[in-house]
């Protein structure tokens, strides 16, 4: 497969997902929340977490914005479901390399949908849309409850 037919199947999925979310939708009995804001782009996102006994039992989404923001929370809540709060962390901060500090950075078996965003690296500014999902989750998970 050529580099222009993988990019395009990468675009294919980042468009599918901005469609047809994952868990797009306000729990309506959330444990912890969290709202994120991206100012350079004005996406907006709120991550609604259930956690019991240290582990996600149920995640969702909602936000306003651009489609890499969207797509990403919709794989990362895809991601996230039933694992505990160190996993998530750990995710988190994988991808969060993945994106911005070193190529070689390589995604665990189960992050592979993410390679879609490998493109990103080279647009600093986008790289904001792809992490505000993880970065509004973390902090739903660290300090942040309703």
């Amino acid at each position: 497969m050529t580099i222009e037919k993988i990019n395009d199947l990468y675009q294919d999925i980042i468009l599918e997902h901005n469609q047809t979310p994952f868990n797009f939708y306000k729990m309506k009995k959330a444990t912890n929340y969290f709202k994120g804001f991206n100012p350079f782009c004005g996406d907006q996102i709120e991550i609604f977490c259930n956690i019991k006994k240290h582990t996600i039992k149920e995640i969702s989404f909602w936000s306003q914005g651009c489609a890499i923001s969207k797509a990403s929370a919709s794989i990362m809540t895809s991601l996230l479901q039933n694992c505990t709060i160190p996993e998530a962390l750990d995710m988190f901060s994988l991808f969060y390399q993945y994106l911005t500090i070193n190529k070689k950075v390589k995604l665990t078996y189960k992050m592979r949908e993410l390679v879609i965003f490998q493109r990103i690296r080279h647009f600093p500014i986008r790289i904001k849309c792809a992490s505000l999902p993880w970065h509004t989750m973390k902090s739903a998970l660290e300090k942040k409850s309703i």
